[in-house]
């Protein structure tokens, strides 16, 4: 089965649709891949490279007469590029392919019978993590959207004391924490920024906070989740909230990154004149949503614009200005692709397949997209709840205190301490009658009482310590406790050499075993703590 890679031939393009490192796994899964001579030119991938994973050079009309065409840019329909007669009506093409914005596209891959295939419409599942080439290329742009702003910034990104004077670090605003917000975060984070973040769903203020972001919030309460991990329209109240802080963190930031986009519809308009016009001279606006419009009023898609000494880049091709680890990571997600449909021997698009269902647009002159909606759960699938206990009354009088946290662990529940407290008596109780004690209380025995009392306090107060500290801090307690392990290592080397009875020195050996073993650990996890923060 042939497989044709062409150069991309849309201007400015300086990826392709595969490295030769993810081509040769196309030769792995069978395929004959033929590749037009000089498509990897831009990528800094010679033709020399695909020879030697065992691809063909040929022509742009062998690249496009293959059985499967695959492309990073929807292939070309206009005068000067007719790609689209090129490809075999029979043929299979994978590319990006915006259904939503390209209707006269979608309808030629109708009437010439092309099997399409979008890679921007793969499913926002788990399992098609592996095939999703939009979070791949978003983290490109992401990244990249910082050295753009960087290289216009005229200062430095992290903080600096000189004899010359201070310089401040540079302060950055990402708005839209999806794959390409995060990445701008991580990366300005890197070069020592100071870095707020704005998101209209709640769920990504953790790893905006994980990557060292601040996460700037608004008081209406409203969630932005939308579909397939992409953000909603919000409303009227949430917008203008939403602007008012944005006006107020125009006069503060240096640079803007914004990243939201809504699918199937244009950018919604965030950074608007004003708050261009409130930013300081010098003062850089990167709008990676450019491409479908732009997130800000003075965006000119494809352009470095400046307004009021602000300057606004509108770049359409943040990852093709990394082209060499773009085309190697979208050829892996292309690999991924190849792999669901069986490869060469088995080649076939199921329908059946959740991946292939959501990603094809076209299949024998039938227009598949959009694909169908996942089906709800019928009411007899669901489970039935169980009614919630009644709660206890509570006596009038009693003071309300707040609840313990509940024990995550199985010894830490109810019965687990029940099943604890009966050991421990039982254990006494073998002691003081098994241990061949008299039965007249001498001091002997009323030391060894007092012992026994205070072994048997020292394990409740011992459990609910261990049990009320979250589990996250398990280890760093560990490393802190050796001082009192130290402490049960001499009283039980007193207690085992001493003149006290059998078990009780028996007893006194255990408890030098196990605080012996607690102060190792402890000094090996301090060890590999202190290993993390070395440089």
């Amino acid at each position: 089965m042939n497989l044709g890679i062409p150069k991309e031939s849309h201007p400015g393009e300086r990826r392709v649709a595969a490295s030769p490192a993810a081509a040769s796994r196309f030769v792995e899964l069978g395929f004959d891949v033929t590749v037009e001579a000089g498509a990897g030119d831009g990528a800094s991938y010679p033709d020399s490279a695909y020879e030697a994973i065992g691809a063909k050079i040929g022509s742009k009309e062998d690249a496009f007469s293959a059985d499967v065409v695959l492309k990073v840019r929807a292939p070309r329909d206009e005068d000067d590029a007719r790609e689209l007669d090129l490809i075999r009506e029979d043929a299979t093409l994978i590319s990006y392919v915006f259904p939503a914005q390209n209707d006269a596209l979608v309808a030629s891959l109708q009437a010439r019978k092309i099997t399409a295939l979008a890679m921007d419409c793969v499913p926002r599942i788990t399992r098609a993590q592996k095939v999703d080439s939009l979070s791949s290329m978003a983290n490109i742009a992401g990244y990249r959207a910082v050295i753009e702003a960087a290289n216009e910034f005229g200062s430095f990104f992290t903080g600096q004391f000189t004899a010359a004077g201070k310089v401040p670090p540079a302060k950055v605003l990402v708005i839209g924490a999806g794959v390409a917000g995060l990445s701008a975060i991580g990366a300005a984070r890197g070069l020592g920024a100071i870095v707020r973040a704005f998101d209209t769903r709640e769920s990504v203020r953790d790893q905006i906070k994980s990557l060292g972001g601040e996460f700037l919030t608004v008081e209406i309460e409203e969630s932005g989740e939308g579909g397939g991990g992409y953000a909603k329209t919000m409303s009227k109240e949430f917008i203008d909230a939403e602007m008012a802080l944005f006006r107020e963190q125009a006069k503060e930031v240096d640079i803007v990154i914004t990243t939201a986009l809504i699918p199937g519809k244009p950018a919604p308009k965030l950074w608007l004149k004003d708050m261009v016009e409130t930013m300081k001279p010098g003062s850089v606006v990167v709008d990676l949503a450019a491409e479908q419009g732009g997130n800000c009023d003075l965006t000119e898609p494809g352009a470095r614009a400046v307004h009021d000494g602000v300057v606004i880049l509108g770049y359409t091709d943040m990852p093709s200005r990394m082209a060499t680890v773009a085309s190697d990571l979208y050829g892996t997600n292309l690999g991924h692709l190849l792999d669901e449909l069986g490869g060469a021997g088995t080649f076939n698009v199921d329908l059946d397949n959740d991946i292939i269902r959501g990603a094809i647009i076209t299949q024998e002159g039938e227009v598949l997209w959009p694909p169908p909606a996942a089906p709800e759960p019928s009411p007899a699938a669901k489970p039935t709840p169980k009614p919630a206990p009644e709660p206890a009354p509570k006596p009038a009088a009693a003071a309300v205190t707040p609840e313990a946290p509940a024990a995550t662990s199985e010894g830490g529940g109810f019965s687990g301490k029940v099943l604890v407290g009966l050991a421990l008596t039982a254990l006494w109780l073998w002691l003081r009658f098994g241990s061949g004690a008299s039965n007249s209380v001498g001091e002997t025995e009323s030391e060894f009482l007092q012992h026994v009392t205070v072994f048997i306090l020292a394990c409740f107060v011992g459990w609910q310590v261990i049990w009320s500290v979250t589990a996250a801090l398990h280890t760093p307690l560990m490393s802190v406790t050796n001082a009192i392990s130290g402490i049960i290592v001499v009283g039980g080397l007193v207690l085992a050499t001493d003149d006290v009875p059998q078990v009780a020195a028996i007893i006194g050996a255990i408890a030098i075993l196990f605080a012996t073993i607690n102060i190792v650990g402890g000094f090996m996890v301090t060890r590999r703590m202190l290993r993390m923060f070395n440089k």
